[in-house]
């Protein structure tokens, strides 16, 4: 099995530990509740009228401030629009009066006795994809069913591949008497009101998604069409016999046009770019060579300071191609043996688990290397002192377990000792914080689902007490963001929470942390930010918020979050909401304001917008000259984001 394949199996893995739950979701008449397109920009219909469209077959078509409304009666028929794309995001909210046949036809084309496409229909509150003929007067002919294309691919594979189809495990089942906080919404057809459809068709698949739903429930679909790079066609919409249908807000946009904007980097900084090539997703900062410098290692590299224009192999290093494959996740560092030389370890998904790599001091070699854990699970990881042993501990997911490990200080390099602090649970692998959440002066774990109550005193063997929060949300592709960040937002005295929600979709949002008189501890979310249809703090907006960090960025004394988006964070497809949005890098100043909502509010500052961020994000004051730099690596290379001293009223 393919690389590529063996990801999208894990992806397949991640995407149904569900617990089973569902929600309701709260229908509105007048479709207030619709959430809008994930793709950015494109063309919207505001019209009174189908200027613009033609018809096919005996339907009947009307717009009306926006809205246009199909009806059918004895023949079913299409409102096709007068324009033709090849690659095509198409979005819409529709109801139906009574019955509902209906559906979005793509790459319409002629033949030699009609007309031909690829339809995603909507039936019985279900959608499919078909490979549909038309005769001239628009009668369905023919119609076929596309083959199942699921995985993180651009392309379909071939359908004599023995993996094109990859069966799902079963989900995770809840601990014993556990409600799971974080619960996949219900999005089925809601019958009489108002449901949206997504359409994204590029290349030769074709993806579709009713009323938002999950990656891994009935109202997604992923289909190859198995057409010719040269299909290409209007766009129609299609109303059945005995149907009438709205659709509105409609927005269409060409995908194989993929805009960037011109690099731009924030104020506060200067860029250094370290390499230009796609090793990994993280960097970590240490005096490797012993120097009094501080150096960065990224991957296979070490970057020698302070000019980082120098460089030597930690292992043999070769790029990796950022369309269809995957690097390293994560890396730490610190001194494990114990020599006064700093190593590395890094995590990667699968049974890649966890290798430790070892400086080997003043020797001119690549390091050597230990799989010290067997297996990661969660897509970040973290090194904190957990046990309060005066040194770090890795922090992590899995087999469905919330985990730390510490190597023996005798012999780092053999298995390390696991520490298990959760039940067994389908846990997010999104979403992961250490910190202090109820003041006790001990490290709780907390995560997507919830926090991990560091015990008091005893056998580090026991089982952390479960506090089920909702710190994250289901999107199209899981739940859970990135690294979660603890610390006082509003000066209350209370550590709250600020974490993305959806790793591989949209939001961010802080939690603040109430107590009662007794000591019950609940948090209030805050967002800070949503998707692009939606109201957010700055005017600013990115889906991907896969790479996140916590560092006062100002040096005002308040720790700020630094989160951007992970581009082509599943490949060089449209798997991900708006995966070719611009490559943005953001910090979130802090600012304690009582008239704010919870008496905090976050500011957005843009870093960078031509790079995003990994799977974390380094922030570190490099060259010490007390401000703040910042390091991503992504799929776009490694950078340094140099900070620079600032006016004094221009820090807040």
């Amino acid at each position: 099995m393919s690389r590529h394949l063996r990801f999208s199996y894990i992806a397949c893995l991640v995407f149904s530990s569900l617990c089973g739950a569902v929600s309701a979701q709260t229908t509105v008449a007048d479709g207030s509740n619709l959430r809008g397109p994930s793709f950015a920009a494109g063309t919207k219909f505001t019209g009174s009228g189908i200027n613009g469209w033609h018809t096919l077959g005996d339907a009947q078509w009307a717009a009306n401030a926006g809205v246009i409304t199909g009806k059918a009666s004895g023949a079913s028929g299409w409102l096709v629009l007068d324009h033709s794309y090849q690659d095509i995001g198409f979005y819409s909210g529709f109801r139906c009066a009574g019955d509902c046949e209906t559906g979005i036809l793509t790459r319409l084309c002629k033949t030699s006795d009609g007309l031909t496409g690829t339809f995603v229909s909507i039936h019985d509150g279900n959608i499919d994809a078909e490979k549909i003929a038309l005769n001239n007067s628009g009668e369905i002919t023919r119609r076929n069913k596309l083959r199942d294309a699921s995985g993180t691919i651009r392309f379909a594979l071939s359908p004599s591949d023995p993996n094109a189809v990859l069966r799902r495990p079963q989900p995770v089942p809840s601990p014993v008497g556990v409600t799971m906080p974080i619960v996949l919404p219900q999005n089925a057809f809601r019958p009489g009101t108002w449901n949206e459809i997504e359409i994204l068709l590029a290349s030769d698949i074709v993806r579709g998604y009713l009323n938002d739903s999950s990656f891994s429930q009935k109202g997604t679909l992923s289909a190859a069409t198995d057409d010719s790079d040269n299909d290409f066609g209007p766009i129609a919409l299609y109303v059945g016999k005995n149907t009438s249908v709205s659709f509105k807000n409609i927005v269409y946009k060409d995908l194989a046009l993929i805009e960037s904007p011109k690099d731009e980097v924030g104020k506060r900084f200067h860029i250094q770019r370290l390499t230009p090539y796609y090793y990994n997703w993280s960097a970590v900062a240490a005096d490797f060579n012993k120097d009094g410098k501080i150096d960065i290692a990224s991957g296979p590299y070490i970057y020698y300071g302070p000019d980082f224009t120098t460089k030597r192999e930690i292992y043999a290093a070769q790029t990796v191609n950022p369309s269809n494959n995957y690097a390293t996740f994560v890396q730490h560092v610190t001194d494990f043996n114990g020599d006064g030389w700093p190593d590395i370890v890094a995590t990667n998904l699968g049974s890649s688990g966890a290798t430790l790599y070892l400086n080997p001091g003043p020797e001119p070699r690549r390091w050597k290397q230990y799989h010290v854990i067997p297996s990661v699970q969660s897509e970040n990881s973290l090194l904190s002192d957990v046990d309060g042993d005066g040194k770090p501990e890795l922090v992590y997911i899995a087999e469905n377990f919330i985990r730390y490990a510490k190597p023996n200080p005798a012999n780092p390099t053999i298995p390390w000792q696991v520490h298990t602090v959760s039940e067994k649970g389908p846990w997010s692998v999104h979403g992961i914080g250490v910190g202090d959440v109820n003041g006790d002066k001990l490290v709780d774990i907390v995560g997507a689902d919830g926090w991990w109550e560091h015990p008091a005193a005893g056998d580090a063997s026991l089982t952390w007490k479960y506090h089920p929060v909702s710190f994250g949300r289901w999107g199209r592709i899981g739940e859970g963001g990135a690294t979660i960040g603890i610390y006082d937002i509003n000066g209350d005295g209370l550590n709250d929470v600020i974490t993305s929600l959806e790793a591989h979709g949209w939001g961010l949002a802080w939690f603040e942390q109430k107590r009662t008189a007794d000591g019950t501890i609940s948090f209030v979310e805050h967002v800070v930010m949503d998707n692009h249809n939606t109201s957010n703090a700055g005017g600013v907006a990115f889906s991907e918020l896969h790479g996140a960090t916590i560092a006062d960025v100002d040096g005002d004394g308040i720790p700020d979050f630094i989160v951007g988006k992970r581009v082509w964070s599943h490949n060089d497809n449209n798997f991900d909401p708006d995966a070719y949005g611009p490559a943005v890098l953001y910090w979130y100043r802090t600012v304690r304001d009582r008239q704010a909502p919870g008496g905090a509010r976050f500011a957005p500052e843009l870093i960078d917008n031509s790079s995003g961020a990994g799977s974390d994000v380094l922030a570190y004051d490099i060259n010490a000259d007390g401000v703040m730099d910042i390091v991503t690596a992504t799929k776009r290379g490694a950078y340094i984001y140099w900070g620079t001293k600032q006016p004094a009223k221009s820090l807040r």
